[in-house]
């Protein structure tokens, strides 16, 4: 398909620079049948007991380190871990990461093992592997997105504001934004209503905010991401959807990798690897029956992707409605919940 059939405008103002306050206050347009305008904290109503609530329980690390080669300054945002100490990076200004050359972020050193496309390097850090974590915390910054860290500075309440109240496992460069709408009322309520919750993990990587510089999205590469459904899981969901219940994708990230061990009669296998997984209109859905997400960027794989679960007219119409109604968009703006094409709320 033509990239250009998923660009839509979106004012300035319409880009949430922080979170709301408090979480669960956020706005939620639901977009079934019809375009509702509601909050998050309606969700118990919109969803029905036995329904599973899956989560990404990944964490966010500070992946934006800040250094020089020699006396240029440079900078680099990890994507993803190969091993412990080594990482695939985009580095920028990427000429400046040669083959070979020592990166000093302020007395953490990587060495440039590889060269890849698109200011892409592989790096290995000169530490013991036990101390990454330690040393990424001391060295590196929250990695938000270049639509808010263009605009003001990282600063310490984004430590808290980008990371979900589920996160556990380290890894991810990019927060699971649909779970940070999340707070233990809100997940309380939903346990009363009998709505089940799962947990998955998938380490969001930096790839999510590039853009797509093709014209046809068969032309596309979607780079890897590392992420794992235990057995437990995998059978919790499978008896679920045995019982009639629904399986809810907190977010774009679980939705992909629950697609990405789902088989064609739509059982769910435990899964630990990569998935690279890209999903445009005309993909058939196997695992996620309801979809929450926030509002993603034009002409993204993210648009294109609740596109495919909604249908790209239905999208086209509450992206206008949500803008023309003033949501907040992107990774700290309001969410929307998504049924289907063929179904209605």
């Amino acid at each position: 398909m033509q990239v250009d059939l998923f660009d839509f405008q979106l004012p300035k103002e319409n880009i949430a620079l922080r979170p709301a306050v408090p979480r669960d206050s956020a706005r939620m347009l639901v977009v079934g049948g019809d375009i509702t305008h509601a909050g998050i904290a309606d969700l118990p109503d919109f969803l029905r007991p036995e329904d599973v609530l899956v989560f990404n329980d990944t964490k966010v690390i500070p992946g934006r380190l800040t250094g020089k080669r020699g006396d240029a300054k440079i900078q680099i945002t990890l994507h993803k871990k190969e091993e412990a100490t080594l990482w695939r990076v985009f580095a920028k200004p990427a000429k400046k990461c040669r083959l070979g050359d020592v990166l000093d972020f302020d007395g953490l050193k990587a060495v440039v093992e590889t060269i890849g496309h698109e200011g892409e390097r592989t790096i290995r850090f000169q530490i013991d592997d036990n101390d990454i974590w330690d040393e990424l915390k001391a060295h590196g910054t929250m990695p938000l997105p270049p639509y808010i860290a263009s605009q003001r500075a990282v600063d310490t309440r984004d430590n808290s504001d980008y990371q979900t109240m589920f996160a556990a496992e380290d890894g991810a460069v990019a927060a699971p934004t649909a779970g940070l709408h999340f707070t233990p009322a809100m997940v309380k309520a939903l346990e009363n209503k009998g709505i089940k919750q799962a947990q998955i993990t998938l380490h969001v990587g930096a790839g999510t905010f590039l853009p797509v510089k093709v014209n046809n999205t068969t032309d596309h590469k979607m780079h890897s991401e590392i992420g794992e459904i235990t057995p437990k899981t995998a059978a919790l969901l499978n008896q679920a959807r045995a019982k009639g219940g629904r399986i809810v994708a907190v977010g774009t990230t679980c939705l992909r990798l629950l697609e990405s061990a789902t088989d064609i009669e739509g059982v769910v296998h435990p899964f630990k690897s990569a998935t690279d997984i890209f999903i445009t209109p005309g993909y058939k859905f196997k695992a996620v029956d309801v979809l929450l997400t926030n509002f993603h960027l034009p002409k993204s794989t993210l648009f294109m992707l609740v596109s495919a679960f909604s249908g790209l007219e239905h999208m086209q119409k509450a992206y206008a409605a949500a803008i023309s109604n003033g949501y907040r968009f992107y990774s700290y703006g309001d969410c929307s919940l998504l049924y289907p094409k063929k179904d209605n709320v």
